[in-house]
């Protein structure tokens, strides 16, 4: 796996050269783009390197397969990509195993396939593993739980601070409280205590 290069006179033409040549619209490939300056009379030009995220996604399914096989555990994979993220299910007959204690064995392989892909590419794909609907549980748990306490904060306007968490934790419950008008969340502490507080903001007046 590696990224392909291509150039143009302009960011657009590289681009579209990249878009072309690997028969992708846009959003179906990781890119970074690159201004080089030309030496002496030499005009400058315009880099892209881009990869096919079905490409990426399928490098991270041989991954993870080696690596769960080194785990003792026979697994199976199943693979999808949407909206730039590549989302990855296991089902096997040892998840508490792949999941390990409040995901932690879950997060630590996730966190060694991206450094892996990082390694490979120099970029850090978005991948949502999981394993069968532990994830999608956990997703749905924090949201209702968020809310449920926004609530409470909107009628005793009293600021809750959450128990710790992590990155990928605090910002589900950042986004879903993104709409509750007079409500904000602020990330406290440092790594890794840190926390989400809930408060209750006044509406200023017009």
């Amino acid at each position: 796996m590696k990224l392909e290069v291509f150039e143009g006179k302009t960011k657009e033409e590289a681009k579209e050269k990249a878009l072309e040549t690997l028969n992708a619209n846009e959003k179906d490939i990781y890119y970074t783009e690159e201004e080089v300056k030309g030496k002496l009379f030499k005009s400058t030009t315009y880099r892209c390197h881009a990869i096919k995220i079905s490409d990426i996604a399928s490098y991270l399914k041989e991954g993870l397969a080696e690596l769960i096989s080194n785990m003792g555990i026979e697994c199976q994979f199943e693979t999808n990509v949407r909206e730039e993220q590549i989302n990855i299910k296991m089902y096997s007959d040892k998840n508490n195993i792949l999941i390990g204690k409040n995901g932690q064995t879950l997060m630590a392989i996730q966190t060694v396939l991206r450094q892996q892909v990082y390694n490979e590419i120099g970029m850090y794909p978005y991948i949502l593993l999981d394993v069968e609907n532990y994830k999608e549980k956990k997703i749905s748990n924090l949201e209702r739980t968020a809310k449920r306490i926004a609530k409470e904060v909107l009628k005793t306007k009293i600021d809750v601070s959450l128990d710790d968490m992590n990155s990928y934790e605090r910002r589900i419950v950042h986004n879903a409280l993104t709409k509750f008008k007079n409500i904000s969340t602020t990330s406290e502490g440092a790594e890794p205590n840190r926390h989400i507080v809930i408060r209750y903001v006044e509406t200023k007046e017009d």
